[in-house]
């Protein structure tokens, strides 16, 4: 297990802010938790030891959530996420982890920076409904970037906004896209040996905490207007799209 005071200092807020997540509000913000913890461990570890507690939390988040997902959406998305977590576990040796967060951060910010443009216009354009090759894209996306970081809430949420449902059908479809998600990582994670003894050991410590964010998000998402949780959303998912963005570029000039 770490022992680390320093490790701790960063991993209990970044499992908090997975709960919170998870529990219904600021679902973006989920983009800064490995960051966070890889300041004291390496994004790898830092992934392997929060899967195990995101498995755990889904299965909160399924309660809490239970019956206000939309199954059509999950329909076309689940499938797709399967293709981009196997092509993360085949091409994992290869990866470059800036590469990925400038993707990632480039995403974002293009996508909330042509949201606010089409609502300076007050264009009807951002309730358009984008079709299924976009929601195919988008879930191989989402499976591909959660398998190395966790990070897959940028691509569905490219997708699931602009899909006209309220933030907790949103909330609900995301919670069972990433229930599916993470626990289908857990047979390449175990494979690839990121799950071993000193990994769970540190999980099953941390564990106490996700009933504690899932309470807290929950707390927030039943006291904030659907303007209000969007508009959080967008911004949220905007000052993460310039840290990745920042970090992407800074990272590859050193390689």
């Amino acid at each position: 297990m770490i022992t680390d005071p320093s490790f701790y200092f960063a991993a209990i807020p970044a499992v908090l802010i997975f709960g919170i997540a998870k529990g219904g509000f600021g679902g973006g913000i989920v983009i800064v938790a490995v960051p966070l913890m890889a300041l004291v461990v390496s994004p790898i570890t830092a992934a392997a030891i929060l899967l195990p507690i995101l498995c755990v939390m889904d299965l909160m988040a399924l309660w809490v959530f239970r019956g206000h997902w939309i199954w059509r959406e999950l329909k076309l998305l689940v499938p797709a996420s399967i293709l981009g977590i196997l092509l993360g576990a085949l091409l994992f040796e290869y990866m470059n982890v800036h590469l990925i967060r400038l993707t990632l951060g480039t995403i974002s910010l293009l996508y909330t920076i042509q949201y606010w443009w089409y609502q300076i216009r007050q264009s009807a354009a951002p309730q358009e409904r984008l079709g299924s090759v976009v929601g195919i894209t988008a879930g191989t996306a989402a499976g591909f970037t959660s398998f190395v970081a966790h990070a897959g809430a940028p691509p569905l949420s490219f997708y699931l906004l602009r899909r006209g449902m309220d933030r907790t059908s949103f909330v609900a479809t995301a919670t069972v896209f990433f229930w599916v998600v993470n626990y289908t990582k857990l047979i390449p994670y175990a494979w690839l040996g990121l799950l071993d003894t000193s990994n769970l050991i540190t999980s099953l410590v941390l564990c106490p905490l996700a009933p504690i964010g899932i309470a807290l998000g929950k707390w927030l998402h039943d006291r904030v207007s659907d303007s209000f949780f969007f508009n959080f959303f967008y911004i949220t998912l905007f000052i993460l799209g310039c840290k990745l963005t920042w970090d992407g570029i800074v990272g590859l000039q050193f390689i």
